[in-house]
């Protein structure tokens, strides 16, 4: 019965859509390279009790199982855990900043049938043992670049900070378990329930406006004036300040027309710290990437490092671009006794770069129907010019 099956949420990448994906990623992998960044390679399995705890993706989502020994390993959920792991233990060392990058598939297991896949390939970057709001928005400029160098051009990044809705929420609720609560209608991006929610509390109207001015705050970089309105705390004037001053260096990389201010973002990964955005893109319902600073997960490896970053969804960003890829083979049909021949003009072919098959013609049913799968077909049959 599972002959043609498949595990819940894994998929087939077919030979068109093989050929989007890779030409996406060179685009993407290219940029991300000229802008001085390495790529590396991290193990699919990890052990559960490092990158699969650090990873911050919930429990149910991860791909357990158990090595000869009896450890629990886990099919990497996210890469930046990972990489955090390696860096932490083989390349940071306090002198410089490293500049890290990828390109791999996650595994993140689905409950139930949904249309997500539980396997899907990421590229990003980690800037790691930089604090300052300028790493902050080179990795930003370079999504930018990044996302443009792919082809996508009807895209925003929405650009947040953690701890401005946590200050105001803390402000006005008190407790964590309530803050909780209304963190998870803006992870869900559950407006209407937040302000039902909100008109629930018992909250003097001032505070419930306070709330309510939250789902307001998004657009260009003047909404820092009235969020700064409803705030009394210093942590959140001065994740206002951070977003300022990150917004003026975005301005000088000229990237700021492909940005826009959220501050309902909160991040479902519990390891960011200040600065978060998001990519969003027309056509597509979902987040292409994401990212944000995560400062204090080096710690949970033993060596405390500032890091900023991002991770973009290739099949995401296929979706919005949407990319169809024919691709364009040449064929080289021959008889027995014509080999030769075909096989020096085939040579002669893929030396000039084209993608050439060669398939001997006892071995097709139907050659008209073969045929028009290729651009070009070139026939070598029967006897050469110049033989009886």
């Amino acid at each position: 019965m599972f002959m043609f099956e498949k595990p819940l949420g894994m998929v087939d990448t077919l030979p068109n859509l093989y050929e989007v994906k890779k030409k996406t990623r060179h685009a993407m992998t290219n940029v991300i390279e000229q802008w001085g960044f390495q790529f590396i390679e991290t193990p699919t399995l990890e052990y559960y009790e490092t990158v699969g705890v650090q990873s911050a993706i919930l429990d149910q989502q991860l791909f357990k199982l158990l090595d000869a020994q009896g450890h629990t390993l886990v099919l990497r959920p996210e890469m930046t855990a990972p990489i955090a792991r390696v860096a932490a233990s083989k390349l940071y060392n306090d002198l410089y900043p490293l500049r890290l990058a990828y390109s791999a598939n996650v595994f993140r297991a689905q409950q139930r049938e949904g249309g997500r896949p539980a396997e899907f390939e990421q590229v990003g970057v980690e800037l790691i043992g930089d604090g300052t709001t300028s790493a902050d928005a080179e990795v930003i400029a370079l999504m930018v670049a990044t996302l443009k160098e792919a082809g996508l051009e009807n895209f925003k990044i929405a650009i947040g900070h953690i701890g401005y809705a946590n200050a105001l929420f803390k402000e006005v609720l008190g407790s964590q378990e309530r803050v909780d609560v209304l963190r998870r209608f803006l992870y869900e991006k559950n407006y209407v329930g937040y302000k039902e929610h909100v008109k629930s509390l018992p909250l003097s109207s001032i505070d419930k406006e306070r709330l309510f001015t939250l789902l307001k705050l998004r657009g260009d970089i003047d909404k820092v004036g009235e969020a700064q309105d409803i705030v009394t705390s210093s942590q959140a004037r001065d994740s206002l300040e951070e977003i300022s001053q990150l917004w003026s260096i975005l301005e000088e990389l000229q990237v700021t027309d492909y940005l826009q201010l959220d501050l309902n973002i909160v991040s479902h990964m519990s390891y960011y710290t200040g600065i978060l955005f998001e990519v969003h893109a027309d056509n597509v319902g979902f987040l292409i990437g994401s990212g944000g600073r995560y400062d204090h997960l080096f710690e949970k490896f033993n060596r405390a490092a500032p890091a900023t970053g991002f991770g973009l969804r290739i099949d995401r960003l296929i979706e919005a671009l949407k990319m169809t890829d024919e691709q364009k083979l040449e064929c080289v049909i021959y008889s027995q006794e014509r080999r030769l021949e075909a096989i020096a003009h085939a040579i002669k072919l893929r030396a000039s770069n084209k993608r050439v098959v060669m398939q001997d013609i006892s071995g097709i049913k139907d050659v008209d129907v073969f045929t028009k799968h290729f651009e070009e077909v070139v026939y070598f049959i029967g006897s050469r010019k110049g033989e009886l």
